[in-house]
């Protein structure tokens, strides 16, 4: 099993930056893609970001790249999201989630997910 928390989120302006950190704990030995993934109300959970745990290769979603930097740190077992000039379509619920294979962009290859974040930004 593999425990995912996330931390940050919250309330900014069109034009602004957020932090969201995901700590894991577990068995993450396992773990081969971590991701971020959101969904906007009434939408349908949709791929951000994602990390290879081992490698360190990082792969965005078309709308956030270069704007959003997915990070990780090994010994800390934890997973970053740094979110600049963010827009209002950024606003959405953040999860969190694990992988031990598959495709990196798909929820369906990932087994362990975090309750989610709040992000909202304002126009």
């Amino acid at each position: 099993q593999v425990q995912l928390v996330e931390s940050g989120g919250g309330l900014v302006q069109a034009g602004g930056s957020l932090s969201l950190s995901c700590a894991t704990s577990g068995r993450t030995f396992s773990t081969y893609w971590m991701g971020w993934f959101r969904q906007a109300a009434g939408k349908e959970r949709e791929f951000v970001a994602a990390t290879n745990w081992i490698r360190g290769d990082s792969y965005y979603q078309d709308s956030v790249k270069g704007r959003f930097t997915i990070s990780r740190d090994n010994a800390k077992n934890t997973v970053h999201l740094q979110m600049n000039n963010l827009k209002p379509e950024d606003t959405a619920v953040y999860y969190c989630a694990a992988s031990r294979g598959g495709s990196y962009s798909s929820p369906l290859s990932y087994g362990y997910w975090g309750q989610g974040t709040q992000v909202t930004v304002s126009s």
